[in-house]
């Protein structure tokens, strides 16, 4: 289990129709971010992943829609069952809020076995298999 950090804790009752929400590149889908994700799954809460438009570079070798493509197809039955959602947003700079703002603010905190996985590790390998 992942140690979480509470930043913002809202005074509002939260509803079995709400999304917890992770935004990133997931550049590309890795088992770090899927045991992320498994935490809130195996919880029984629904899931929100969303992919930041960014432009494709060294970093960033897919477009916003194919990691969409990938994380849909790795999360078919989930989504089938409404218990993940994967959107596009704009490319961001920061996450702002206001007071009272109806949701929770949460760090998760990996564990040491999946703080090693690296997306930039994910990439070189893919690269030197010709995936890439």
């Amino acid at each position: 289990m992942w140690e979480t950090k509470v930043h913002v804790q809202s005074s509002m009752v939260s509803k079995d129709s709400q999304y917890e929400l992770f935004i990133g590149r997931w550049q590309p889908l890795h088992d770090g971010h899927n045991a992320l994700f498994q935490q809130v799954l195996d919880r029984g809460d629904k899931l929100c992943i969303a992919i930041r438009e960014g432009e494709v570079n060294e970093k960033n070798p897919f477009t916003a829609l194919e990691v969409m493509a990938n994380i849909s197809e790795y999360y078919k039955n989930n989504i089938l069952l409404g218990q993940v959602k994967v959107i596009t947003i704009p490319d961001i700079s920061s996450v702002n809020f206001g007071r009272g703002v109806g949701y929770d603010i949460i760090e998760y905190i990996p564990p040491a076995e999946v703080a090693g996985i690296s997306a930039t590790k994910v990439r070189e390998e893919m690269r030197k298999n010709a995936e890439l």
